[in-house]
């Protein structure tokens, strides 16, 4: 008699054996009809799975995440029968979940087309609709591996043959289709309803360039086809929004050949950098940061005692000179240890704060590299602080607030916590791991946060608090983080004098709020879709004059709002008016002055704010009011 713990604590008591669809059954037809798995004993199971005795279980439904990501696994399966179905000379290799979706591997004799992607679709959609039963067998290795080559699936029956022969293997049958899979799936194919094939790319069997070319069709799946269209719409936005368009668009920046993962600043985008770039000195200074430079080129030997060459070293860019190695710096840590070690500290120094706008270089793989996203050579604005054991949790806390003031004043308010736990490659031992994670836990409950734990997904030299802004499409990007290490200063040498005399090792937390300059900056035209507000555009205003005529008073009000710190230009084209509005307007400017014979003989200015907004004539001095105000506010008025 199964007695069944559901997840609100209440029992259920059986007669006899019985599936996780008849426990959904016996609690009611709403959730008989939604369930589409169950977590039994905390192992996601197929809605058909007997249960034998006493069980904690929930019913997965479409409302949950593991529902969603089940539905997206299930869809992969579909994928793969529809192609087989239209396409019966393909062979079916691999089709994980993704993020927002999933992909599977095809061998084929041509390039599937986008005619091709949208019969296959349609074909999933009349497979679906057909809902056909989704059953789990479970077969012997040998027979398996047997089974699929006499169907000619050869990539099959070679990911089969790898599995020990002692073992059975789980197989999913829908209609005519079986596959290889764990599972779990969805029980039956018409709980697919909501799907969409995105795009076709190459791919290598294994992952392996060695290997022949696959073919992997992408696409995506969601619980309700309301929430697919809204993620199409946000798709939609991102391709307006795209960085490397609108940086080439608005004479920002280029990447060019010569250079991969390399950036050209041009003066648009370089003004950008540098409002940025003086924001965050300010910030510093606020917050007690001694400003510091270290050099790009080190010693191998202090790159393998820091432990960044055991670790890291793939990544690295190194070069030789008079028979020594040198490493072009990926991270800047090391060399504010070798800083805070020219001199004798005492406890009284600490905390001591450096801050480095750090050059770092590091060697990403050239399929990898997305515009200004991921490069190989970006600026963080990077910080170290040296402290006691006893200072963590305060500078820790007063970090927290840091961030949630600067990313307010970038037009960022959605902001989610994550705390990155021990990896398993990880210097260090336990006891410094428990109290460095220990020591972030704290910092967060004393800021009042929220945050998700990761488990495994700290640095090798410690755990890290990772905070993530979410940007007017929705999307999130993860920006700044503060890491706790007991590891690094012990290794090189760092060592300060306490109250009783003796020395002992600082800890050294990582801090970085904005994370790569180059990428913060990439996010912040995406998120603006390159009208950036008034305080970071690269030109702030545009003065216009109608004629001729009005040319000497333009140039006046313009040097009267360069004066005030403004960025202008000034337009005295003999262009029509519309036509120089309308160009402006492509390159974003957030405000336009039109002056024509009536502003110059009254003195005033026609003011237009970027969307087509007349907000009529106004005195210069009252402009510039307005303009500093709005600059001032920065995100608030974003």
């Amino acid at each position: 008699m199964p007695v069944i713990t559901l997840p609100d604590g209440s029992k259920r008591e059986y007669p006899e054996p019985l599936t996780v669809a008849e426990v959904a059954a016996s609690i009611g037809p709403g959730l008989a009809k939604s369930a589409l798995a169950g977590r039994l004993d905390g192992r996601l199971v197929d809605t058909s799975c007997r249960i034998e005795g006493d069980a904690a279980l929930a019913i997965i439904t479409d409302r949950d995440a593991d529902g969603v990501e089940i539905i997206r696994h299930s869809t992969a399966h579909l994928l793969a029968y529809a192609v087989k179905e239209l396409f019966p000379e393909a062979q079916v290799t691999i089709g994980p979940v993704i993020d927002k979706g999933f992909y599977y591997d095809f061998a084929y004799k041509r390039g599937f087309t986008p005619e091709d992607l949208a019969a296959i679709e349609k074909r999933m959609a009349e497979l679906a609709k057909k809902d056909f039963p989704v059953t789990r067998e479970v077969w012997q290795r040998d027979k398996a591996v047997e089974f699929f080559k006499g169907i000619g699936e050869h990539y099959k029956a070679e990911l089969i043959a790898a599995i020990p022969a002692d073992q059975e293997v789980s197989l999913y049958r829908e209609g005519d289709f079986i596959d290889l899979c764990r599972g779990p799936h969805v029980p039956s194919t018409g709980k697919l309803k909501a799907f969409k094939l995105m795009k076709v790319a190459g791919a290598y069997w294994r992952g392996d360039s060695k290997n022949e070319q696959l073919q992997r069709i992408y696409g995506t799946a969601w619980a309700k086809r309301e929430e697919l269209d809204a993620h199409l719409h946000m798709l939609e936005e991102a391709e307006k929004r795209d960085h490397r368009k609108l940086g080439r668009a608005l004479d920002l920046f280029h990447l060019q050949e010569e250079a991969p993962g390399l950036v050209f600043w041009h003066p648009h985008g370089w003004t950008v950098w540098q409002e940025i770039e003086q924001y965050m000195r300010k910030v510093y200074r606020d917050n007690g940061y001694q400003e510091v430079r270290c050099p790009q080129i080190l010693d191998r030997t202090l790159w393998e005692k820091s432990g960044h060459w055991e670790h890291y070293k793939d990544n690295m860019f190194t070069t030789e000179s008079e028979t020594r190695d040198y490493a072009i710096k990926p991270m800047n840590c090391p060399g504010h240890v070798q800083i805070f070690n020219t001199d004798v500290r005492s406890y009284r120094d600490l905390p001591l704060r450096y801050g480095e706008f750090g050059s770092c270089h590091r060697n990403e793989p050239s399929g990898a590299l997305h515009g200004v996203m991921r490069v190989r050579g970006f600026t963080q604005d990077d910080g170290h602080v040296f402290c006691t054991e006893d200072q963590i949790q305060s500078e820790v806390t007063a970090f927290n607030a840091q961030v949630r003031a600067v990313y307010a004043d970038f037009g960022f308010h959605d902001v989610a916590v994550k705390l990155a736990l021990r990896p398993d490659g990880r210097v260090g031992d336990d006891v410094q791991w428990d109290k460095a994670e220990d020591a972030l836990r704290a910092s967060l409950r004393a800021s009042g946060l929220e945050w998700e734990e990761l488990p495994g997904e700290g640095a090798f030299y410690g755990p890290k608090i990772e905070f993530h802004v979410k940007d007017a499409i929705g999307r999130s990007w993860q920006c700044g983080t503060m890491q706790v290490d007991f590891s690094m200063p012990e290794r090189l040498d760092a060592v300060f004098v306490g109250e009783d005399n003796a020395r002992h090792t600082p800890v050294m937390l990582h801090r970085a709020i904005l994370g790569s300059l180059e990428r913060f900056i990439g996010i912040l035209i995406e998120n603006h879709a390159g009208a950036f507000p008034l305080w970071l555009a690269p030109v702030q205003v545009v003065v216009m004059s109608i004629s001729e005529h009005q040319e000497d008073y333009a140039a006046s009000v313009a040097e009267m709002l360069r004066g005030a710190g403004m960025r202008v230009d000034l337009d005295l084209r003999s262009e029509k008016i519309s036509y120089k509005i309308r160009e402006h307007s492509l390159l974003k400017r957030p405000y336009f002055i039109v002056i024509g014979d009536k502003e110059k003989a009254a003195g005033l200015v026609a003011v237009r704010a970027r969307g087509n907004q007349d907000l009529g004539q106004m005195s210069p001095e009252v402009l510039i009011e307005r303009l500093l105000t709005e600059k001032a506010s920065r995100g608030a008025a974003s």
